[in-house]
């Protein structure tokens, strides 16, 4: 079975590697993106936006005609579809399905769903480097959901003592959103369930400097009174 990644970049696994073509990665990662085969008329006009209907199909058909055949292989060829054959997995599906289940606020999350290999899951961008609008759209809605899931992860293990991973998964909510004061929080919190302030304090610094050189503006009484409290109690 082959593997196609589109988490932290573009490849494929053994037994077929990546093409070396532009146009052939291009066809694979956006049919990655789809969970069914969709239309070739579809396909071409997203891929060549700028080309009329009639040269955007002949651009995929060369595309398809130049191919290796080892990666025509991947495809399911319809006569007027494109999709993926069954037998291909891809990353951003298995992760998708991850962040998915972490979703519901009344469920507690399987102890798989949590673990060190799932908060890595859910840590890299969607074809970082890619500008088409289609991988940027793409991946704003990979970026929301999987900020939402490592959220989700840091909450389910500081509450289980799981601190050294905890922070992992807070630190990777941070590099997904940096000023995004829950993630900060979060990181927040779990320095301080390791008694270790000064590193909660100075992660609150850190935020405070850049919140306002973004935005020019300070961070809520919610996240000073974390730091406030804690030394309250510890006096």
């Amino acid at each position: 079975m082959s593997h196609i990644r589109l988490l932290g970049g573009f490849s494929l696994t053994e037994p077929v590697y990546a093409p070396t073509s532009f146009g052939s990665r291009r066809l694979l990662a956006y049919l990655a993106l789809k969970p069914t085969a969709i239309t070739r008329a579809s396909i071409a006009g997203t891929l060549w936006p700028e080309a009329n209907d009639h040269r955007a199909g002949l651009s995929l058909r060369s595309t398809l005609t130049r191919m290796d055949p080892a990666h025509r292989l991947l495809l399911d060829i319809g006569p007027t579809t494109l999709g993926l054959s069954r037998d291909v997995e891809v990353d951003l599906h298995s992760s998708h399905r991850l962040a998915v289940r972490l979703l519901p606020i009344d469920l507690t999350p399987s102890l798989s769903d949590i673990s060190i290999s799932a908060v890595a899951a859910l840590s890299e961008e969607l074809l970082p480097d890619w500008y088409d609008e289609w991988v940027v759209a793409a991946a704003e809605d990979w970026r929301a959901l999987r900020m939402n899931g490592l959220e989700v992860q840091t909450r389910e293990l500081l509450k289980r003592r799981r601190l050294p991973e905890a922070g992992v998964a807070a630190r990777a909510a941070i590099a997904v959103e940096p000023l995004r004061e829950s993630a900060q929080a979060a990181l927040i919190r779990v320095h301080l369930a390791e008694g270790n302030p000064s590193e909660a304090l100075r992660v609150y610094r850190r935020y405070s400097v850049l919140l306002d050189g973004a935005l020019g503006l300070a961070p809520t009484i919610a996240l000073a009174a974390l730091i406030r409290d804690h030394d309250t109690s510890d006096s």
